[in-house]
């Protein structure tokens, strides 16, 4: 049976560790810079143990899973000594499997294993990985390897080349870390009519829920609701003079916003290209 290690023992490494041990795979190794978190982890796992070097995971597993910082990568990658049975693996979601040429140049397979997930902590990361979509680049066999292990995961996978990576990552932060700083500055605007975020936060949430299963259930264009969507230019007006006095700092990320979901309103067909020359007239307006 093949024997996986982690090097990296955070909550990605964690997960991943876990949810293949449950599936039948054999995780055996883990290093960390932290020993503590090492052994939290090989404590999770029925025979897996946990090793102080790196070399240590090289030497005992076959298939390596590189769970660190993206910034430590390659040099972590470099500091080990690869062989042509090995395949070396990185989780990062930006980064192509070029990081990896030294594990290449020294005859093992590389190879990339993103999960398109946000891992706040170990159990929900363990919840949300069914359905996750893991971004893959690898040559055969061990793209197909990890084919098998993103589909035992019960999740999905697609193959993403260097070229596409980066981009990728971003499209990622934009529905993610994004969508939390929006949040944050919603609920930051509850706070000038004296509702403090977290009670903000609890109103906002069946909202949130509510846009997400439409983009699920009814998909984009036709999921977009709101004055934009409306053609509703009175109300745009109104939400600028209003946010010019209690936050002005927010017109201009109102506006480009705004801006940005015109196009979007046009392919829903509830507004016509009159009423997008308005709205764009209105939200290109000079802050004063």
């Amino acid at each position: 049976m093949l024997k996986i290690g982690f090097i990296g023992a955070g909550t990605v490494a964690t997960a991943l560790a876990v949810g293949l041990s449950s599936k039948g795979y054999h995780v055996v190794a883990v290093s960390s810079r932290s020993q503590t978190s090492a052994r939290k982890l090989a404590q999770l796992v029925n025979g897996c143990q946990a090793f102080s070097s790196n070399q240590d995971v090289a030497d005992t597993a076959e298939l390596v899973f590189i769970a660190t910082p993206d910034d430590a990568i390659a040099s972590v990658a470099a500091q080990v000594q690869w062989h042509s049975g090995h395949s070396v693996v990185h989780c990062s979601g930006a980064d192509s499997t070029d990081i990896l040429l030294s594990a290449r140049k020294s005859g093992a397979r590389v190879g990339a294993f993103h999960p398109l997930q946000t891992f706040a902590s170990f159990r929900q990361a363990m919840e949300n990985i069914p359905g996750t979509t893991f971004a893959l680049e690898a040559e055969e066999p061990l793209l197909g390897m990890l084919k098998d292990m993103a589909t035992d995961l019960g999740g999905r996978w697609i193959e993403l080349g260097a070229g596409g990576k980066v981009i990728y990552h971003a499209a990622a932060v934009f529905a993610c870390n994004y969508l939390v700083t929006l949040v944050k500055l919603a609920t930051d605007l509850w706070q000038t009519f004296a509702i403090p975020p977290e009670q903000a936060t609890q109103a906002l949430l069946p909202l949130i829920r509510g846009t997400i299963n439409n983009i699920d259930t009814i998909g984009i264009p036709k999921c977009l609701t709101g004055p934009i969507a409306r053609g509703d230019a009175g109300t745009i007006k109104k939400h600028l003079s209003a946010l010019q006095k209690v936050a002005p700092d927010l017109v201009a990320t109102y506006q480009e916003l705004g801006l940005k979901t015109i196009p979007i309103a046009l392919k829903k067909g509830r507004i016509d290209q009159k009423q997008a020359s308005q709205l764009k007239a209105l939200l290109k307006q000079p802050i004063t």
